[in-house]
């Protein structure tokens, strides 16, 4: 799934679009994790005024609506010309004044949603503070681990604690801060919180200049890959040597997704 590196980036590649006008819109295919609307048309004659990102959702501002956009798990924009031969799911067709906008989506879990008040309060509103913003900071997350016993990397990928610090990018935080994905959120000292806080964010911009992670079929609205993944220490490199004491890397699996370590690097803790 594109976290949100992915999806920054996504959203810097489609600035092309910024001030053209709609010319059509075509749905090839409204079945997504929800349905696409069916007055979708009203974007027609309207120009793409600004686009924003909260977590992994991209909000892009037309003239008199707004949508909210999400890729899921297989999702992707792609910019291109109107002569360009289609793809077996490119669901959704936008036509700006002189480039077309196509959502391709094989797995159909992303969505293409109007920013109402019902998405608003349902997607957005319950959503923890921006990673590279001010308010996630060493104090914040003291305050929300203090009394979560769950290990430390499912507290990290709750969206209700922060957004956007998905699989990949908890992975490798908490590998550069020897800290164990499952040691109890609640048991970390200040110190470490306030280490993982410098790392994530860290982490993050890094990911951001390189384009983000192509580990699959992941690439922006231009067809750019990203090459975050040529940097990976530890996440999906179980087996291989630890860089730092040549250990070999385990995975367990915390909320049912794979955590790779270095058992001698970040060794779980007691908590007494």
């Amino acid at each position: 799934m594109p976290e949100l590196p992915e999806v920054e980036t996504t959203k810097k590649s489609l600035e092309p679009l910024l001030q053209q006008k709609v010319m059509s819109v075509e749905v090839r295919e409204p079945r997504l994790r929800w349905a696409i609307p069916q007055d979708i048309q009203k974007l027609q004659g309207q120009k793409l005024i600004r686009l924003n990102r909260r977590s992994k959702y991209i909000l892009a501002q037309f003239e008199h609506d707004t949508m909210l956009w999400h890729l899921g798990m297989s999702g992707s924009f792609r910019l291109c010309e109107p002569a360009t031969e289609l793809r077996k799911h490119d669901h959704l067709i936008i036509s700006f004044e002189n480039i077309q906008l196509r959502y391709h989506d094989p797995r159909r879990f992303g969505c293409i949603l109007w920013l109402n008040h019902e998405t608003q309060n349902k997607l957005i509103d319950p959503l923890g503070p921006e990673p590279l913003s001010e308010a996630f900071n060493t104090e914040y997350l003291v305050n929300k681990l203090k009394n979560k016993q769950v290990g430390i990397k499912v507290a990290l990928m709750d969206n209700h604690v922060v957004v956007g610090v998905g699989n990949i990018y908890a992975t490798e935080s908490l590998f550069n801060t020897r800290i164990h994905p499952a040691q109890p959120a609640s048991s970390l000292s200040y110190e470490q919180i306030d280490q993982l806080v410098i790392e994530i964010k860290r982490i993050l911009k890094f990911a951001i200049e390189l384009g983000g992670s192509t580990l699959r079929d992941y690439s922006n609205a231009a067809g750019e890959n990203g090459y975050f993944q040529q940097t990976l220490l530890a996440y999906g490199r179980e087996g291989e040597m630890c860089i730092n004491c040549e250990t070999p890397l385990q995975n367990i699996r915390l909320g049912q997704r794979a955590s790779v370590f270095c058992p001698e690097c970040q060794p779980l803790r007691t908590v007494k």
